[in-house]
């Protein structure tokens, strides 16, 4: 029973994708293995079957694994609702929403919940593979770190740290790491990967061997960009699909300052008759067949931002060339006619015109839905799989016209005309044969790709690649 942990130069290195290729790796070579991230900072998260949330990276990492998703691979999540204020999730349930500078304080209370979980999920494997969050180069966040060297050392776990030569000075980020932490902290570190070289990796032969001269850690590989990563489900904004550029079928994406659960557009990126514009902070909507506005973690405030982008004057235009709107989870409470937030749960109290496509009224409360569901779509009379992640209660007139059936209860809302509709299910369209309905519904025929196959297929090609590229044996041989 032991852990190995991979810690960034920096932030987006790359980390996730590693561990989801080394937890497939060790699955390959007969090992129990699981993952876990002390902390994680995302709104794009997934339900867990006991009713929790934990980071869309862990959700990828169990698949890998060939595990159900749990609580404890995840104990704290931060859900960013403003640019100086976060959720706080601990082992799946929300305790708090706090400013950054309060964090710091509450941060020290977490470690005893991280090592609890960790303790859990290492008592019923083989190995963990840890990985950390941002960078331990953050020496000013090092006081009650629980992320990545306060966890590493409280639990004895070895590190590896990781490079990203694909945005230079790679040399510097890991001996620059090396020069500011403090002694227990560089004795935890055993080794170095460089990952996302892109051209010849032996040209790099130099500077590999002067960074392992100048640190004393052993250098375990040189990881070449792996061009399908880009068929995994992304966690962070900055991934976000891009999808074909010539597809027959147009949707257009509003990218919200705070887009949460974005991972429902993955299959879509994956369907070659689709093209996939996401609409940046901007950017006007361009002419498309269907506008989709995704989750938000402050729908108020990202209705503002809608509004603010002039996104609200395309998408009248589009309504009028009869285009249609899809709106889940947040993108259907902003569709309605109001949101209100009497309590300030998301934000300041208050109450919001709604964009008016939908006859329906939003108002915002303390529960919070969890939960994964099998759903009826009200239109093709398919049933679909999907989650639900939200507060708020919406109803009004159009919910007697649902998008979707949920054990009898009525889910979302549509236009009579079938124009304009909504919903609360998330992951709907990782659903094969719902995907293909829904697509074919616009007069579109699919290609039959099967979604939840190729993730498989790109994870085990993804373990072939880090077997070819790291020295896998010893990175695990690592693992204490």
């Amino acid at each position: 029973m032991k852990a190995v942990m991979i810690q960034g130069a920096g932030s987006n290195v790359g980390k996730s994708l590693l561990v989801a290729g080394l937890c497939r790796a060790a699955k390959l070579r007969g090992l129990s293995v699981a993952p876990f991230k002390p902390q994680n900072m995302s709104n794009n998260a997934a339900v867990t079957a006991d009713g929790g949330e934990i980071g869309r990276a862990q959700a990828l990492q169990a698949l890998a694994c060939g595990l159900e998703p749990i609580t404890d691979m995840n104990p704290v999540l931060l859900k960013p609702e403003s640019e100086t204020g976060s959720q706080v999730v601990v082992q799946g349930k929300r305790i708090a929403t706090v400013k950054a500078r309060d964090y710091s304080a509450l941060k020290p209370s977490l470690m005893a919940p991280v090592l609890q979980s960790f303790h859990r999920l290492k008592a019923q494997h083989d190995l963990v593979i840890v990985e950390g969050a941002g960078s331990p180069a953050e020496v000013n966040l090092r006081s009650g770190d629980i992320a990545n060297m306060g966890f590493a050392c409280a639990a004895d776990v070895p590190v590896v740290l990781v490079g990203d030569i694909d945005r230079g000075g790679v040399i510097a980020q890991i001996v620059g790491t090396q020069a500011v932490l403090n002694p227990a902290d560089n004795a935890q570190i055993a080794g170095f990967i460089i990952n996302k070289f892109r051209g010849d990796p032996t040209l790099f032969d130099d500077g590999y061997r002067l960074i392992s001269a100048r640190t004393g850690w052993q250098g375990l590989g040189v990881v070449p960009f792996f061009p399908d990563a880009s068929k995994l489900p992304a966690e962070d904004a900055l991934d976000l699909p891009t999808g074909s550029t010539n597809g027959a079928f147009h949707i257009a994406v509003l990218v919200f300052s705070r887009i949460a659960n974005f991972d429902d557009l993955d299959p879509l990126a994956q369907e070659p008759n689709i093209r996939l514009s996401m609409v940046k902070a901007g950017q006007p909507v361009p002419a498309c067949d269907l506008i989709i506005l995704p989750g938000s973690k402050s729908t108020r405030a990202d209705l503002a931002y809608l509004r603010a982008q002039g996104w609200d004057i395309d998408l009248s235009a589009h309504v009028r060339r009869g285009g249609h709107v899809l709106g889940i989870c947040g993108g259907y409470q902003m569709l309605g006619t109001s949101i209100a937030d009497p309590n300030g749960i998301e934000g300041l109290a208050g109450n919001d015109p709604g964009l008016g496509y939908l006859d329906v009224t939003t108002t915002m409360t303390g529960d919070k839905t969890l939960t994964r569901v099998q759903a009826l779509h009200c239109q093709t009379g398919l049933p679909m799989t999907g989650y639900e992640i939200h507060i708020g209660k919406t109803d009004g007139p159009d919910c007697a016209r649902p998008f979707a059936m949920i054990n009898g209860v009525p889910d979302g809302a549509c236009t009579s005309n079938g124009q304009i509709s909504g919903s609360y299910l998330h992951g709907m369209f990782s659903d094969d044969a719902f995907r293909a309905a829904y697509l074919h519904g616009f007069g579109l025929a699919t290609k039959g790709v099967t979604y939840a196959a190729g993730i498989e297929a790109t994870l085990d090609a993804l373990a072939a690649h880090l077997e070819q590229h790291l020295d896998v044996s010893a990175l695990l041989g690592l693992a204490r």
